[in-house]
């Protein structure tokens, strides 16, 4: 009979334990979810919750009526349309398929208002335990006025490549025209001149070419968006920008051992920034003094390439406007040049998404400093393995 007492109390104090572990998974489960409205509801993003088979929305954020101005209903309704994919990503996973549980897709929405609104959509498919139904988790987040900002600078950029093609169109064509009329009326010329004049053609003509390979619309507006997917190394683009320096300006090569073993980046425009930097640092250096390529990982995080030499620097009331079209400063003066080459440097770069920058040295000097982001991950895709970004249905 005792034995059965203590069995039956033994087997009510773990009922008890349990109803206790019970309790507090569930009081944890409740701070959860209300720590996830906190955030969600502080968002600038609209975050949902929707049940996977019947396109219900479980939850949605306060955000999504602020960017959109619609209502619950009609919110309901668009939720179900976006989701239409949602079966195929289910049938695609139970085949052993799992690239398509988390998704990022691009959709238009009509504001209320009748202006479009460009959506950037992130979902994941969350299994339910216990029988319970598939669940999408997701957020939304308004990209119209990054997509606008895009788009203006498409147009900058090809409004550059198009103004500096004619500032270099027009001086090369009035050199081939002399050219050509000299070879015309030269005909008593020795063969020395003869080669000369032939020179002058050439190197107009590889000029030329140059331009259309480099300084075309089409080809800035691909700078930076059409990378290699493994770039240079830093060593080698270094390598080969020190290599154009004259021998009146030995060069000094310092790189961090951190740096990343490539740079994804479009490989003759950034070869294009740094010569003009070197050309730069030539002009405005004396002979023999020595210039400095340095390339480590900078502070902020990206990779920091970095020209310095030894010249006499630039006014502080002239720094705001270096990389000005046009622009040459009182240390230029009688030196030959158009003001554009800074400019230029710094359009190349900033295509890349990065930033070019200069300060005087206190020891004497300039240091141009290009600054490029790194990718999140190395290798060919940006995107996660676990991600599926695309905008096709399945």
């Amino acid at each position: 009979m005792l034995t059965i007492i203590l069995l039956l109390l033994a087997g009510a104090i773990l009922m008890a334990l349990r109803f206790v572990q019970l309790r507090r998974a569930l009081l944890r489960a409740r701070a959860g979810e209300t720590q996830f409205h906190l955030l969600a509801e502080h968002s600038r993003d609209a975050q949902f919750l929707l049940d996977a088979s019947t396109f219900e929305l479980l939850y949605i954020s306060p955000a999504a009526r602020h960017m959109s101005g619609l209502e619950l209903p009609a919110l309901q309704e668009h939720a179900a349309l976006l989701c239409a994919d949602v079966p195929a990503r289910l049938q695609r996973w139970q085949g052993g398929d799992s690239s398509r549980l988390t998704l990022t897709r691009e959709a238009e929405l009509a504001h209320r208002d009748g202006r479009m609104l460009a959506l950037e959509i992130t979902s994941t498919l969350v299994e339910r335990m216990a029988g319970r139904p598939w669940t999408l988790v997701g957020s939304v987040r308004d990209v119209t006025e990054a997509q606008q900002e895009e788009a203006q600078r498409a147009v900058e950029q090809k409004r550059f490549a198009s103004m500096l093609s004619h500032e270099f169109r027009t001086p090369l064509a009035t050199i081939d025209g002399a050219a050509q009329r000299l070879v015309a009326t030269g005909g008593g010329a020795d063969e020395a001149t003869r080669k000369r004049y032939a020179k002058i053609q050439a190197a107009v003509d590889r000029l030329l070419a140059m331009i259309d390979d480099y300084l075309s619309p089409e080809r800035m507006a691909a700078i930076g968006r059409e990378r290699a997917a493994d770039g240079i190394a830093p060593l080698a683009l270094l390598q080969q920008a020190a290599a154009t320096v004259p021998a009146s300006h030995p060069v000094q090569l310092q790189l961090d051992e951190d740096l990343p073993a490539r740079l994804r980046c479009d490989v003759a425009g950034m070869a294009l920034a740094l010569k003009i930097l070197l050309e730069n640092a030539v002009k405005f250096s004396p002979t023999g003094s020595s210039i400095t390529l340095e390339g480590r990982l900078a502070q902020q995080g990206g990779v920091a390439l970095v020209v310095r030499d030894c010249g006499p620097g630039v006014p502080e009331a002239e720094m705001a406007h270096v990389f000005d079209k046009g622009y040459r400063g009182s240390v230029a003066a009688g030196l030959p040049g158009a003001g554009l080459g800074l400019y230029m440097a710094r359009a190349v770069v900033e295509v890349h998404g990065g930033s070019l920058l200069l300060e005087n040295r206190e020891d004497g000097g300039t240091a141009f400093c290009i600054w490029l982001p790194l990718p999140v991950a190395a290798g060919k895709s940006l995107a996660s393995a676990e991600v599926n970004r695309d905008n096709s249905l399945t």
